[in-house]
């Protein structure tokens, strides 16, 4: 499956949409995203998740580095992450410094 990642900001509120497998492969895009997003000036960051079929460690560590680029003041949400991708959140403990939200 191809990833796609796709960027608006709106209200200072950014929203990416993730689809595919965030990967070691796919690392790069979703980090210029997220560089895109910090300089919007974005005070909350939205992942929709609900078309992420995989999350590797790659993909965890993409995570982290949207905590770190953002900065602890913005609110991180991931949003309607399937199971497999959200106990992998979960499993790493990553589900204390983001919110991991259900639809």
């Amino acid at each position: 499956m191809s990833f796609e990642v796709k960027l608006r900001v709106n209200e200072r509120v950014a929203t990416i949409e993730l689809s595919g497998e965030l990967d070691a492969a796919t690392a790069g895009q979703f980090h210029d995203t997220v560089d895109e997003a910090a300089s919007a000036g974005a005070v909350e960051l939205v992942i929709r998740a609900e078309k992420l079929s995989y999350l590797s460690s790659a993909g965890l560590r993409s995570l982290v580095f949207a905590r770190q680029k953002m900065g602890d003041d913005v609110r991180i949400a991931v949003v309607g992450a399937p199971e497999p991708v959200a106990r992998t959140i979960r499993l790493a403990g990553f589900d204390h410094s983001i919110d991991l939200v259900d639809v």
